[in-house]
């Protein structure tokens, strides 16, 4: 008795005299080693995923949606969510990190996202250059946590670096199109395609420019461009146009042809007038050009001013909403613009024929 007493009392003297140890790097350490793992269990024994789920720290209603997106993980085998849980709190995810991600990919936590897990957090930290945005990424696409790491992210991120994209400006194109990686393939065809828009490294466009390409597949990219080409336009001139407005390239052919059709047949003016105006391609048709030329012609009509010609049009049809409004409709006393105002809302009111009978069904990330 008097033996045990003494040691105690030795060991408390250790642990008030002792300095802490410093604690590991959380992102690049197994947040419990195997004897706490071993510990816990001893002390925790969930009956089910709800209660693995409920200790980790998710709500009722965390847990409902996580269930509900991903039935099966009612059954998941419990050690196994444990350790893929614990793995994710290490990386700092919360639970309504976890929320977000099982509700866009569904089938996360059925996978093995212990595969070279130290190695590739090392990877992507140095990759992204913060915890933080780490995190905002794998939040944006959890599949950095799922890829192949040696055959496909590595490979991926290194195509990029060898053609002038690293830094922020890939980081950057990461965030902003999650599918980046798995649809990377570039070959000499793209390539050259790339060096025909003219565009320079040091362009603030050539990252658009060089991952568009890269993702689009050369079927899309001919159909794209042999669009354009239908309304007059050379092989030099769209791959000019890419250049400097690269996200024409994930605009529909069915949205180019509108608009092109609107350009040409009632604003009267030349298919080239995109090269130095391509808002005219990017511009919602149904809510802003057509509303705003039917508005110039009542006007007109009404013989208000100012008349609106040349290049004022284009002027126009590019302004910020309010801007347009105090212009064109406010300047005007309150009974004229209150008739403008009117016929501007029913002319924005008229749909597309069959718009409203689509119906949305995407579920998960919009890419």
């Amino acid at each position: 008795m008097l033996i045990t007493s003494s040691y105690n009392y030795l060991l408390s003297l250790t642990l008030v005299i002792s300095p802490p140890s410093p604690k590991p790097p959380i992102l690049f350490s197994r947040l419990y080693s195997a004897a706490a793992l071993a510990e816990q269990e001893v002390e925790y024994n969930p009956k089910n995923s709800n209660d693995v789920f409920k200790e980790w720290g998710c709500t009722d209603d965390d847990i409902s949606q996580i269930l509900r997106r991903r039935p099966s993980l009612r059954n998941a085998d419990l050690t196994n969510l444990q350790s893929k849980l614990n793995l994710l709190s290490g990386l700092g995810l919360t639970s309504s990190d976890l929320v977000k991600i099982v509700n866009c990919r569904p089938r996360f936590l059925n996978c093995r996202i212990n595969t070279c897990f130290d190695e590739r957090l090392r990877f992507l930290h140095k990759l992204f250059g913060s915890r933080d945005m780490l995190i905002k990424a794998i939040v944006r696409n959890p599949s950095l946590l799922t890829y192949d790491f040696h055959r496909k992210i590595k490979p991926v991120i290194g195509l990029y670096e060898e053609l002038g994209i690293h830094g922020n400006d890939l980081v950057s194109m990461l965030l902003t199109r999650p599918t980046l990686i798995p649809r990377t393939t570039l070959n000499e065809e793209k390539l050259n395609y790339i060096r025909r828009t003219g565009i320079s490294k040091d362009s603030r466009m050539y990252k658009y420019v060089v991952t568009l390409f890269a993702i689009s597949r050369l079927e899309t990219i001919h159909e794209k461009m042999a669009n354009l080409e239908r309304f007059g336009l050379s092989d030099d001139q769209v791959f000019g146009l890419i250049g400097r407005s690269p996200l024409l390239l994930t605009l529909s052919i069915d949205k180019v042809q509108r608009n092109m059709t609107f350009v040409l047949g009632s604003l009267k003016l030349s298919a080239d007038v995109i090269l130095t105006h391509p808002f005219l391609l990017y511009s919602n048709l149904e809510t802003l050009l057509r509303p705003r030329f039917a508005l110039i012609g009542r006007m007109r009509v009404m013989g208000l001013v100012p008349q609106i010609k040349g290049t004022s049009m284009l002027t126009l049809l590019r302004m910020k909403e309010k801007r347009f409004l105090k212009a064109y409709v406010k300047c005007h006393d309150n009974d004229i613009a209150n008739e403008l105002m009117e016929f501007y809302t029913n002319a924005k009111g008229v749909k597309r024929l069959a718009e409203a009978s689509k119906k949305s069904h995407c579920k998960g990330f919009p890419f």
